[in-house]
């Protein structure tokens, strides 16, 4: 199962957090509990993120720690000029350089939309 814990809205070279609820689809601990509903106007250019924690949460480098998800954002920031097709290209690159020999500990997922 894959969860989306939030997602990025890049505009006009800022990177905004917009957070999701914590928690799953289709397991409630009460059946009154409803999602957050963001509504979020869009410009021309803007890129939505959307991703699991798969790509923060990944051992590698040098001292074998997390990426995290500073690191995330500045990457997301200083590629968004970028085609998506390049996008996509340089984040596998630079997830496979970041992890080297250490296993891959969970799914990792990466979902960008040009508007």
């Amino acid at each position: 199962m894959v969860r989306i814990t939030r997602f990025y809205l890049i505009r006009k070279n800022e990177l905004e957090v917009i957070k999701a609820d914590k928690m799953p689809i289709g397991i409630h601990v009460t059946e009154n509990t409803h999602f957050t509903n963001h509504i979020i106007p869009y410009q021309k250019n803007d890129i939505i993120y959307l991703f699991s924690d798969g790509y923060a949460d990944q051992f590698g480098g040098e001292n074998g720690r997390k990426f995290m998800y500073k690191p995330f954002k500045n990457l997301l920031l200083s590629i968004h000029p970028e085609e998506m097709s390049r996008q996509m290209q340089l984040l596998e690159e630079n997830f496979l350089a970041w992890k080297g020999n250490y296993p891959q500990v969970d799914d990792v997922l990466v979902i960008g939309i040009r508007l």
